[in-house]
């Protein structure tokens, strides 16, 4: 097992459980006490989780967001897949509105070759299409990031999502569902999405398959006024079909190594 992925395991681990001894970890990951020592106490340094005496414990509260540096770590090939499927569905010299979050930031790393204007809502994103000059074009709300996570909200961005009109705005999700719409943990986050709804005359939303089904917070909108759902092979798909009565485009990126073949033996 790679650090990176014994890494996410624990930090999914640690926030599922609420706390976790370094034996229970040790015996999970098949590393040793000592490593994972090493692990918690990076984990920690990140503020993915919090070090106590013989293990670790979650920050995080009921219903509480949970960091970004704990995110980017979930269903990494997922997402991956997933943004591939976004990036596949925008035109060359299209507007593109850019939600926050860790889905939409590798949707980012991909758009940034590609000869597309891009305005991200996020700190990470425009850092990346920044730092890598390419045939993308940036352009860059105002707004006030929200501690940690980079999200730009408040006034300003509202009052840049109102100016502009976009071809297709990608947004991410703390919940998704037919019954209860869009979902975020944030009010001023959901009036983020919200206003980039509205600016946009396609929605695609991309969210893995945790996300659906469930309900945070702040209410964004129906699910009606979403065009496209990219998701993973994860999804229910009682709540797929759903959302697809309701007239939203279900796309769902697959794992290519699901679809081939297993390699058999010739005969003798």
């Amino acid at each position: 097992m790679s650090n990176a992925d014994r890494h996410g395991l624990i930090a999914q681990t640690v926030r599922e459980a609420g706390s976790v001894t370094v034996q229970a970890l040790a015996e999970l990951t098949g590393a040793s006490e000592m490593t994972i020592r090493r692990d918690l106490d990076t984990l920690a340094a990140q503020g993915v989780l919090e070090r106590v005496r013989g293990g670790a414990r979650t920050l995080l509260l009921r219903g509480e967001e949970p960091p970004f540096a704990l995110r980017a770590r979930e269903a990494v090939d997922a997402k991956l897949r997933i943004a591939a499927e976004v990036s596949s569905l925008i035109a060359d010299g299209e507007a593109v509105l850019l939600d926050s979050g860790t889905t939409c930031l590798e949707v980012a790393r991909l758009l940034r070759q590609r000869p597309v204007t891009v305005m991200p809502l996020s700190l990470q994103a425009i850092h990346l299409l920044g730092d890598a000059p390419g045939p993308a074009t940036l352009m860059v709300p105002g707004g006030q990031p929200r501690a940690a996570e980079g999200a730009l909200t408040g006034p300003l961005t509202l009052a840049s999502l109102a100016a502009l009109r976009f071809d297709t705005a990608v947004i991410g999700c703390c919940g998704l569902s037919a019954a209860e719409g869009l979902t975020a943990y944030d009010l001023d986050d959901a009036a983020v999405k919200k206003a980039s709804i509205a600016s946009a005359r396609r929605v695609i939303v991309a969210a893995d398959g945790s996300k659906l089904g469930r309900t945070a917070y702040a209410h964004v909108g129906p699910s009606t006024q979403l065009h496209t759902l990219v998701t993973d092979t994860t999804a229910s798909t009682d709540e797929v079909a759903a959302l697809e009565n309701g007239g939203t485009v279900v796309k769902t990126a697959c794992d290519p190594r699901a679809d081939t073949p297993p390699v058999t033996a010739p005969a003798t």
